[in-house]
């Protein structure tokens, strides 16, 4: 797998590396020793023990005989594998898609594209593509479909989405990848659990412009929200916080159009491309 430039969050990459770093420090070996030894470059050696890039089964095995282990590299690549699709995703949105999957209501407001929860596979995987390997788009987007799921519960979440009209107008992958997602939103839209609402591009400045957002709310607990940057998220807690938020949301919803009215203007969107 290549590199990363920052290391994974992962506590079991980062038990992998802390382990090896140690077994090879105890050994008296160098990086470029240890490399020569196993048949591997001492930069993945430099790699692995930084947690920018997790190790192959073959990897754990051949450092397990090397320093008589007793399989401890192995059990460490069994739990990295296990957890796998956790290591790529952003820092901070574990946390959230665990909360995600709780939910009995969700606000949504998102002003660049479609939300996660709403995406195909196609759509997705333009979305996800910039700055990782194949791999890790991979994983990424078998993750955002399974959290799909959510939406065919017995009792899925109550859901209101919000989207700025250049979400929908904004051709991501192709016409034809732009045409599968509109047609998906128009499938949810649909459906009674979801209302979806598009802000339309006329209205100019309004309370969304800072940027994306969602609210949770819980009936056994107190509401969240989670923001979003370029290279991670945040769980929001503190409740005075959460009231701003959703008053900021009761704005962008005044500015949104009817539900009625956000149908007709997808169906006229997918029409045209």
């Amino acid at each position: 797998m290549v590199a990363r430039r920052e290391a994974y969050e992962s506590p079991a990459i980062r038990a992998f590396a802390a382990e090896l770093e140690a077994w090879r420090g105890t050994a008296g070996l160098s990086k470029v020793e240890l490399a020569e030894t196993l048949g591997y470059t001492p930069q993945l050696i430099g790699q692995l023990e930084a947690g920018k890039n997790m190790p192959s089964k073959k990897f754990a095995e051949d450092t397990d005989t090397h320093f008589t282990t007793n399989g401890l590299f192995v059990r460490l690549w069994k739990l990295i594998n296990d957890t796998r699709h956790l290591a790529v995703l952003p820092p901070g949105f574990a946390d959230y898609v665990a909360r995600e999957s709780e939910a009995s209501r969700m606000y949504v407001f998102e002003p660049s594209v479609v939300k996660g929860i709403f995406q195909t596979p196609a759509y997705a995987y333009e979305v996800l593509k910039a700055g990782r390997t194949t791999d890790e788009v991979d994983q990424l987007v078998a993750k955002r479909m399974e959290r799909q799921e959510i939406l065919r519960r017995p009792r899925p979440p109550r859901i209101v989405a919000i989207f700025d009209e250049g979400v929908i107008r904004r051709i991501i992958g192709g016409t034809q990848v732009m045409r599968g997602q509109l047609g998906r939103l128009i499938e949810v839209a649909e459906q009674p659990h979801v209302t979806l609402q598009i802000v339309p591009s006329t209205t100019g400045a309004y309370a969304g412009l800072p940027g994306a957002f969602t609210i949770l709310g819980f009936d056994d607990g107190p509401d969240l929200v989670y923001t979003e940057g370029h290279v991670g998220g945040q769980v929001v807690a503190d409740g005075a916080t959460i009231r701003e938020y959703a008053l900021r949301y009761d704005l962008i919803r005044g500015a949104a159009m009817s539900t009625d009215e956000t149908l007709k203007l997808l169906h006229e969107v997918l029409e045209s491309l």
